[in-house]
């Protein structure tokens, strides 16, 4: 990864100096060993700070989205990064000409304090990026993955009941943070339905019932527009197994109209957000 963290900055270093970027989006290394944070460089002088090592575990592709200006932005992307870009550009969040997208293999990230690969990582089914103006380094031979909806059928084996009883624990340690929510690729509304309070859509009250609220709401929205990043789960401080709700979707989805991968594309409609006249309902 040294090899590729010297490539990234001198392009970074070429893009700032002739004009091609107004900035790029990046990771620097945090106050501990092994910790980093995204970085948003502006002027040649900050080059050296930009880093890339098995510890870059935040996702880039939100961070573009704020900026509603004219400016040129370069993004350091993964497959998780660049499938992220991609569902952007479908929801005409930001536009193309004005990425610039440096694309990197991705092998798996590293937790820092436990040095093993993030469990994200472990089930991620695309390494390479799926879009980039350049790509630095080769790209990889994507490893198979195994069972995505193991946990998901696990659970659809349980009882009514049992079902309930396991979210409800689940959701009793919520502490509604939204840390999930503001990590999330697909959380991109300009007003949250949580922050709505005078609509009573999201109530105050820290309770199970609000809680499941929350979760299973927000769950809806993202839909099967969820790109299994991971990184819902990753930020959550209490450790929910956010990722289950979203591949119940995803699951269900596929059955019901053939698979369909989130961001592989910027342009492939999604199965819940078209339709055919001549679709067949079988309840009718």
């Amino acid at each position: 990864m040294a090899n590729t963290q010297e490539t990234l900055r001198e392009r970074a270093r070429i893009l700032l100096e002739d004009g091609t970027l107004d900035y790029l989006i990046g990771w620097e290394a945090g106050r501990f060993e092994g910790q980093t944070t995204p970085l948003i460089i502006r002027t040649v002088a900050d080059v050296d700070r930009l880093i890339y090592n098995e510890y870059c575990v935040h996702l880039l592709a939100k961070y573009p989205l704020a900026d509603k200006t004219t400016k040129k932005i370069g993004v350091v992307v993964r497959g998780c990064d660049a499938r992220g870009i991609n569902l952007a550009l479908k929801d005409g969040q930001i536009e193309r000409d004005r990425l610039y997208l440096l694309g990197i293999p991705c092998q798996g990230m590293k937790d820092a304090q436990t040095g093993e690969e993030l469990k994200k990582c472990r089930e991620c089914t695309h390494r390479n990026p799926v879009v980039y103006d350049e790509l630095l380094g080769d790209l990889l031979e994507q490893s198979a993955v195994a069972d995505r909806f193991a946990e998901v059928n696990r659970i659809e084996s349980l009882s009514a009941d049992e079902r309930y009883d396991y979210w409800a624990d689940v959701f009793s340690r919520c502490i509604r943070c939204k840390a999930c929510r503001d990590v999330c690729p697909t959380c991109t509304c300009k007003e949250c339905f949580t922050d709505q309070a005078a609509k009573g859509w999201q109530g105050k009250e820290t309770s199970l019932a609000e809680n499941q609220n929350y979760g299973i709401t927000r769950m809806f929205h993202s839909g099967e527009r969820c790109l299994e990043c991971g990184e819902c789960e990753r930020v959550c401080p209490k450790g929910l197994p956010l990722m289950q709700l979203n591949r119940k979707v995803i699951k269900d989805v596929h059955e019901l109209f053939g698979e369909y991968i989130a961001g592989i594309d910027d342009c492939t409609p999604s199965p819940l957000d078209h339709y055919q006249l001549d679709d067949v309902e079988e309840f009718m």
